[in-house]
């Protein structure tokens, strides 16, 4: 998948003047080990147990999140359930989240290529999207309108279906992240700035937060994957390359990434002209021992300290709003012709 199939086809700007907006999406998704090949049996989901963790930081800051539910987590007690009276009481959104190896109809084989949804034929993704979509409007009450793609695999036909089952709001693009080389879409020439998409009616695209931050511009995407290549990464280049700021590959999540890096990439992203930033992660962070990022007690306070960090921060010192998905849509207004 190219970058130019993907490209935004109108930017979507806030008002003048308009303060920068925060949104938070979690994925909220069954647990599996990263590392190890894919499996369908793997849909246990009892760390949504612990969504409450985080839920309780975002009402503390008025931030209304968007959790993208996935079929397992739709379709379990314990997956909907501590999530259901989230969404009744209105602090949160209920998205979409397409990880197609276990989302039925079961008709793919299992792999890297196809974990990514937009490779599969036109009428498999549209298949597992409407049972996703299904599966969430009966544990919910209500069909999604906010979209991200499992593993950021938007396709050749992902915009059109989401256009025809009733979406207003993707946020599948992640730049500048390249999943070229496991069979994905190649983020690496996009911003972070907001677009509209579709063909007979405007659906609002909003980027995950990421850069490349540092001095190096135009050949960052090149040097990066030099120095995380394995000659690269034996040199330790990729830390030698973030210590002398010349780029550093970054991402506001709380997920491998401190304080610090959050600051400098909004800033970085500021001094860019962007004012809509996305602040994510996975629910199975939230618990002990299912990610790489979350391993232990100490780590998990380590993690939810990040949160509150970022968002004094970015509420307070530099006076930013937060902002569900729709709303940003309904304060930009209905656009000129897409």
């Amino acid at each position: 998948m190219s970058a130019d199939e993907l490209r935004p086809r109108k930017a979507a700007l806030l008002p003048d003047g308009h303060p920068p907006v925060l949104l938070v999406t979690i994925d909220a998704e069954e647990e599996f080990d990263w590392s190890a090949p894919l499996d369908r049996h793997h849909t246990a989901v009892s760390h949504m147990r612990a969504v409450g963790r985080a839920q309780e930081i975002f009402d503390r800051y008025g931030i209304r999140p968007t959790y993208v539910v996935d079929y397992p987590v739709a379709t379990q007690a314990a997956g909907a359930g501590p999530l259901r009276e989230i969404a009744r009481s209105g602090r949160c959104t209920i998205g979409a989240h397409l990880h197609p190896w276990v989302c039925p109809p079961h008709d793919e084989a299992v792999n890297q290529r196809n974990s990514f949804p937009g490779n599969l034929p036109r009428e498999l993704e549209e298949a597992k999207l409407q049972q996703t979509v299904r599966a969430i409007e009966a544990a919910f009450g209500a069909p999604p309108r906010c979209y991200q793609a499992g593993r950021f695999g938007i396709g050749p036909h992902t915009a059109d279906l989401l256009e025809e089952q009733g979406f207003e709001v993707d946020f599948s693009i992640c730049p500048p992240f390249d999943y070229g080389a496991e069979g994905g879409p190649d983020f690496s020439r996009f911003g972070c700035e907001t677009y509209w998409f579709g063909r007979k009616r405007p659906l609002l695209g909003i980027p995950l937060s990421g850069a490349y931050v540092g001095w190096v511009h135009g050949g960052a995407h090149a040097l990066y994957r030099a120095a995380t290549s394995p000659a690269g990464r034996a040199l330790h280049a990729p830390g030698a390359l973030a210590a002398l700021r010349a780029v550093d590959r970054l991402r506001l999540s709380p997920e491998g990434f401190t304080p610090r890096h959050h600051r400098r990439l909004t800033e970085h992203l500021l001094a860019l002209g962007v004012r809509t930033f996305v602040w994510s992660f996975h629910t199975p962070s939230l618990e002990p021992g299912h990610t790489p990022y979350v391993r232990s007690d100490a780590e998990l306070r380590v993690f939810l300290d990040r949160f509150r960090a970022y968002f004094e921060w970015f509420l307070g010192e530099i006076g930013g709003v937060t902002r569900t998905p729709l709303e940003v849509k309904e304060t930009l207004g209905p656009p000129g012709k897409v």
